[in-house]
């Protein structure tokens, strides 16, 4: 039996996305950048931590790919172990801020009236701050960590999930077989879940992809500013934050993290631009 049925929505769409050169480069891109960041233990010439003071200040050399910190630590292996950090945060936030939005979204679709104003006007007064305000707000209130981290950045993300997710709703649940499965006797609750959610997966796999993408720029910018991931766990934006004082002598020390959190970002926006380009209605023949 086929995974996925022939002149399907689902199916165009995978067609559309095969066409799009740049979401496959990006899709290629993100698939390295996931092996790597799971068997950086193998991949990593040196321990993240591992230091050598009279090393420390080296260039890119044979030894050592990407140079050494001021500490003599090894950058190519904190740059990968710092992948796994990044990835780590941005998946988790965004599929915190997808479980939470999405109930809040679909709950203020599906019931209406007051709810949905209650609802809705919550997410308006934390849409109304800028995203990485509001993350740097939440952060500085629960301290620095991974954890502390991840909720910032899931919470600040909530509101344009439950906006989009709720857009969906509204657009579906005066179908005939949202009718139907309430004639049957259907709980709000099965419905939600089993008929409406599922026919929103174009907008959420879409939206999802670029906030993952944004949640792994929060991240950084957060630990750049010292509110983030600490010390001695390699993460992208920490390391350029400890980089930026020897910017004139040693310049390399920053390049590498911020090519790396650029790559990373450029992949997911590909990918997310050829996603949304591949379940738009307007591309279908």
């Amino acid at each position: 039996m086929a995974i996925v049925r022939k002149n399907s929505n689902l199916h165009l769409a995978l067609i559309r996305l095969r066409r799009n050169r740049l979401a496959l480069l990006g899709l290629a891109v993100l698939f390295v950048l996931v092996f790597t960041a799971v068997f950086a233990d193998f991949i990593a010439p040196y321990d993240y931590a591992e230091q050598d003071l009279l090393e420390s200040f080296e260039p890119p050399s044979r030894a050592h790919w990407f140079g050494t910190d001021e500490f003599g630590r090894d950058i190519l292996s904190r740059v990968i172990y710092g992948g796994r950090i990044s990835l780590q945060v941005g998946i988790v936030a965004v599929a915190l801020a997808l479980f939470i939005g999405g109930m809040l979204g679909a709950a203020a679709g599906y019931y209406g009236g007051r709810v949905d104003e209650v609802v809705m006007r919550v997410m308006d007064i934390l849409i109304s701050v800028p995203r990485i305000l509001l993350s740097i707000a939440i952060a500085a209130v629960l301290g620095p960590g991974m954890l502390n981290l991840m909720i910032a950045i899931a919470i600040a993300a909530t509101p344009a999930f439950a906006r989009v997710i709720r857009g969906a709703v509204l657009s579906i649940i005066g179908n005939e077989y949202v009718e139907a499965a309430r004639c049957m006797g259907a709980t709000d609750t099965w419905i939600i879940v089993r008929h409406i959610l599922p026919n929103c997966m174009g907008s959420i796999i879409v939206l999802t992809t670029l906030d993952v993408a944004t949640a792994i720029l929060a991240a950084s910018s957060l630990s750049f500013l010292g509110l983030g991931i600490q010390p001695p766990y390699p993460e992208w934006g920490a390391m350029l934050s400890a980089a930026r004082g020897y910017l004139r002598d040693d310049a390399y020390m920053t390049v590498f993290p911020g090519l790396a959190i650029m790559i990373t970002i450029m992949s997911l926006n590909f990918l997310g631009d050829g996603l949304r380009d591949a379940f738009d209605p307007k591309q279908k023949r």
